[in-house]
């Protein structure tokens, strides 16, 4: 009885088939990010608004999401909405939409967290050279922000990389589907999952190295300053 096929197992790495569906898990990631992180800014918003109503919604909003599986979502947008007569999505919006709406749940708080960690001293300064709120956020309170949430927001690139496997349950041909469509013609389930898990594990390497990257540049971007005001002091 044959236990492992070498010949098969080096093949896969080259198989047209296999690396689209990489190509496929790789872009709803970063559709996903995008969208996500667009509509978790505005949930972030809605929290940090002194309407208790809209901050009312927005937690509901969090609490829906970050509170039921990934799974359950997908499959009610998939397959719940049609019988309800609302919408009928296709496979692929249904991937995107259900993977954005739960991200942006998680992105959300991530950035709340990162906004209230700036000082009320910024904001004030930013009033006092006669910014108006909505420019003092983004001019001042943001950039300060995505600094602090930047090592968070890339793990959850990291975990979002791998969360979209989720997507196969939907019928969605990403890696891990066309893995399980191969598999269950060829027959050889070791090797076809091993190279899918070789796959995501490249994906996931190459994210940590830019991200070690994106937080080195950011972590010393105000090393030059400080270091000639220190240098000032001495004198």
């Amino acid at each position: 009885m044959r236990v492992w096929n070498w010949e098969g197992f080096f093949g896969y790495f080259a198989n047209p088939y296999l690396l689209q569906g990489a190509l496929v898990t790789l872009f709803l990631t970063a559709s996903t990010l995008l969208f996500g992180f667009i509509l978790g800014l505005i949930l972030t918003l809605m929290r940090l608004s002194p309407n208790r109503f809209i901050q009312g919604v927005a937690k509901t909003y969090v609490w829906v999401f970050r509170g039921t599986p990934l799974l359950v979502q997908l499959i009610i947008i998939y397959t719940g909405l049609p019988q309800l007569g609302l919408v009928r999505l296709s496979v692929l919006q249904s991937a995107m939409v259900g993977l954005a709406l739960n991200e942006a749940a998680y992105l959300s708080e991530i950035l709340r967290g990162g906004i209230l960690s700036v000082g009320q001293g910024q904001r004030d300064a930013a009033r006092s050279l006669g910014l108006k709120r909505a420019q003092g956020f983004y001019l001042i309170v943001m950039p300060q922000a995505l600094r602090v949430v930047i090592p968070t927001l890339g793990n959850s690139v990291n975990g979002l990389l791998k969360t979209t496997s989720i997507a196969s349950v939907i019928s969605m041909e990403e890696l891990l589907r066309r893995g399980q469509i191969l598999m269950q013609q060829r027959f050889e389930v070791l090797e076809v999952f091993m190279v899918v898990a070789i796959l995501y594990l490249a994906m996931t390497t190459v994210w940590d190295a830019v991200q070690r990257r994106i937080e080195a540049h950011y972590g010393k971007a105000y090393g030059p300053v400080i270091n000639k005001l220190h240098t000032r002091d001495d004198h």
